[in-house]
């Protein structure tokens, strides 16, 4: 009996133990799957917490553990995921330069002293905060209206959500577009960020747009041109700017923003944030990731209506990569290098392209993230992602 309580202690410490290693592999992991690519995205964002459930079983195997086998284990399991946690945790500083230095690429050494200094006040000091990630990031009050109507095209009601700072005013115009694989969404997701930009000085438009396969392109796109239509229409009604408005897309959402964006008959914009969108649909096709956790032909072929070998020229007109022939918003392009649904290797291109063909261009990769890691929004890839996104919203609509 006296021996009991230490053994059910050995192997609680062996299970957790292996149980942190298993989630903690999933920030070097490849995800082959959907239901494992949920973990592949989160591990990396919750890392300081793995980092301590793995740090756990190693103190308690160390502290009330007799020598043994099983307590061996136990202190590998736990070294293994604490050096693999450890690792983006020591890679943060070093992201964090790179970052900096390719914003003072893109936009100019001095682009900081162009913000207003009521507005640089208000932004995130720091772009990554421990005790922000362990308490959340502190959103502010804001203005929330849903459900607004603003088309039915073939009868479908296509609504959008706005988000205002507290205080009545006009204020630069933020149009957000969800992701999806162009299939799924709505404007409800990413609200803890319409929430943050809002309260920081913006109005936040988050719209919706009809869902393939039973609508395919060019409908999304007819529907964001429609969207913006409305927002400069209704502009002081939501107390927005249209002269003063920059579009923000994540995944498929990013994708249609870099596309309507960059039509030769756009509308006044003063910029495009990019979060991990697809840029060249014909490549896309070509060379899918791999592994392909979401089938990415198949996501083509649902949103375009047919493979790349039955409509090419389908394929071409929906690439953003392809409408670089006459001068851009500037455009801030945010990608993870483990991203295996839109691989980074596309934001570079995408960059290059912008860059030799004389726009201005921001590219910033984060080394351990996966696709979609700002849906942890106080994770550790979207702290580093939220401090540059504000700052490029403030250059692009507050500068001097």
């Amino acid at each position: 009996m006296f021996f009991k309580p230490k053994i059910l202690l050995l192997w609680l410490t062996l299970f957790l133990s292996f149980a942190s290693l298993f989630l903690s592999s999933w920030i070097i992991l490849s995800a082959p799957n959907m239901f494992l690519l949920t973990l592949a995205v989160g591990a990396p964002e919750v890392s300081p917490w793995l980092f301590l459930l793995n740090l756990l079983p190693l103190l308690l195997s160390l502290s009330y553990i007799r020598r043994c086998k099983l307590r061996r284990l136990t202190c590998i399991f736990s070294l293994i995921g604490l050096l693999i946690c450890g690792w983006v945790l020591v890679n943060i500083p070093l992201t964090q330069m790179q970052m900096d230095k390719a914003m003072k690429q893109g936009l100019g050494t001095n682009y900081l002293g162009q913000i207003p200094v009521e507005v640089s006040a208000k932004m995130q000091t720091h772009p990554f905060n421990l005790v922000n990630f362990f308490r959340g990031i502190p959103l502010g009050k804001t203005r929330h209206q849903t459900d607004i109507i603003f088309a039915s095209p073939a009868g479908v009601p296509l609504k959008m959500e706005v988000y205002q700072p507290p205080e009545v005013g006009k204020y630069p115009t933020v149009v957000v577009i969800y992701g999806g694989a162009w299939q799924r969404g709505n404007p409800g997701a990413n609200a803890e960020f319409n929430q943050y930009i809002a309260n920081h000085g913006y109005t936040v438009f988050a719209i919706a747009y009809r869902h393939a396969p039973k609508y395919q392109f060019t409908a999304q796109l007819n529907d964001v041109r429609t969207a913006l239509n409305f927002i400069r229409k209704h502009a002081t009604e939501y107390e927005a700017d249209p002269e003063r408005m920059i579009l923000l897309g994540r995944s498929a959402g990013a994708h249609l923003a870099m596309l309507t964006a960059y039509q030769i008959d756009a509308p006044p914009i003063r910029g495009v944030v990019n979060y991990y969108g697809p840029v060249n649909l014909t490549e896309g096709y070509k060379t899918p990731p791999n592994p392909d956790p979401i089938n990415t032909r198949a996501v083509l072929k649902a949103f375009l209506g047919g493979s790349l070998e039955e409509l090419p020229n389908q394929y071409e007109i929906a690439s953003p990569i392809n409408y670089l022939t006459h001068p851009l918003p500037p455009t801030l392009l945010i990608y993870g290098s483990r991203d295996h649904l839109v691989e980074a290797r596309f934001g570079r291109q995408m960059y290059k392209r912008l860059h030799d063909s004389g726009n201005t261009a921001v590219f910033l990769e984060i080394p351990w993230a996966e696709h979609a890691f700002d849906a942890v929004f106080n994770g550790v890839s979207n702290q580093l992602a939220l401090y540059y996104t504000e700052r490029f919203l403030a250059w692009a609509l507050f500068k001097e």
